[in-house]
């Protein structure tokens, strides 16, 4: 099997042009520039079009319309331009367009440190859209996990008809490690469902067997609605308070009821432990290391790491947490995905460390937090 030497988002556009990617904007932004550069130079040779917006407003929107017209796309960008994005973000998910977000964070707030990292964005993600409908959020420990995971955000993206976060980080994306594309777990590549009926097409009308509606082109053969304003199941604009009420719920229980389904996580569980660490991203590699030398002194501890952020994967988290007496949460930020597991907890002590100083938590730190 070839070996293969790539950084974080290198690995993010290769496999992004496995998922079937057709279409990539955006505009340049330290440390998410190289998904860019890589895309231009893999996409043109599969057909596809690259493009770089005049700034993250319009690259977005790019990809909005790409979309729309039945085209897979990506865009990548970091803290600042996910602040941008923010207003079409809404559309996405209002009008039900698949696309695949990579936010490689850096330290903030506003342009903080470019070449410094954090994950300082996990509550934007979850909670930067009007309405605070549900998104999925997926973040990467490492190279490995920068591939996969964005085959599994094409995936959701085309069956849920909604936006998908690769919630990456500055260390992860320029950190070049060894891997084996050959090697990895199979992931089958999934589109969207398309309409099959030849009535006319209502492009939020849903059958009993999903709650996410079929998909069909703009410009194709019969008439597409598209709109960013409240609406019904036919597409057009409505203030009646039920198909409102129905229209939000349905896109709502569309992803929080189906989180079971793709609930990505690693646990490295020792049955007899009191003490559960949990945490995500890059942190994950030093709590891996922690652990182990905590182990070493014969104290118990697990680890469980959180692959998907969001929707919150609440029976996951409950499974493991429920057989302990102490969680404790470590983030490269002052305490986000920390209040998602406060809500959780029932009897269990909460010990959360956050920083976010643009230096990576380091074993010995989270070895002094656990108190072993």
């Amino acid at each position: 099997m070839a070996m293969s030497f790539m950084d974080g988002n290198e690995a993010i556009a290769h496999a992004s042009i496995e998922a079937g990617c057709q279409f990539f904007a955006g505009y340049p932004i330290t440390p998410a520039t190289t998904i860019y550069q890589h895309m231009l130079t893999l996409l043109p040779a599969y057909g596809g079009i690259c493009l770089q917006g005049e700034d993250e407003i319009a690259s977005i929107g790019f990809c909005l319309g790409a979309s729309m017209a039945g085209f897979k796309a990506l865009t990548a960008t970091s803290g600042p331009g996910i602040s941008l994005y923010s207003e079409q973000i809404s559309f996405a998910i209002g009008g039900e367009i698949p696309l695949v977000i990579v936010d490689v964070q850096r330290l903030g707030p506003s342009t903080g440190s470019a070449t410094k990292g954090a994950d300082g964005d996990i509550q934007f993600l979850r909670w930067g859209n009007s309405g605070g409908l549900p998104v999925i959020v997926l973040a990467p420990v490492d190279v490995r996990d920068c591939y996969t995971l964005t085959l599994h955000a094409f995936n959701l993206s085309e069956q849920f008809r909604c936006p998908v976060f690769i919630a990456s980080n500055k260390e992860i994306a320029m950190t070049r490690e060894s891997i084996e594309l050959d090697a990895l777990d199979s992931v089958k590549v999934l589109s969207r469902s398309q309409n099959s009926q030849d009535m006319p097409y209502k492009p939020f009308q849903v059958s009993n067997q999903s709650l996410t509606p079929p998909f069909l082109p703009i410009g194709g053969k019969q008439l597409v609605r598209q709109t960013s304003s409240t609406h019904g199941p036919d597409g057009y604009i409505t203030v009646d308070t039920e198909i409102i009420r129905g229209s939000i719920t349905r896109m709502h229980k569309k992803l929080s009821d189906a989180v079971d389904q793709f609930s990505l996580y690693e646990i490295d569980l020792d049955n007899d432990a009191e003490i559960l660490l949990i945490t995500y991203g890059v942190t994950s590699r030093s709590a891996r290391t922690a652990m182990q030398q905590i182990r070493s002194t014969g104290k118990k501890i697990s680890l469980l790491i959180l692959k998907t952020l969001y929707p919150v994967p609440k029976a996951l988290i409950k499974r493991f947490m429920d057989h302990v007496t102490t969680i404790v949460v470590v983030e490269m930020n002052l305490g986000l995905y920390v209040r998602e597991i406060e809500r959780l907890a029932k009897t269990q002590r909460i010990i959360r460390y956050g920083q976010m100083d643009g230096e990576l938590l380091r074993p010995d730190k989270i070895r002094e937090v656990v108190g072993l």
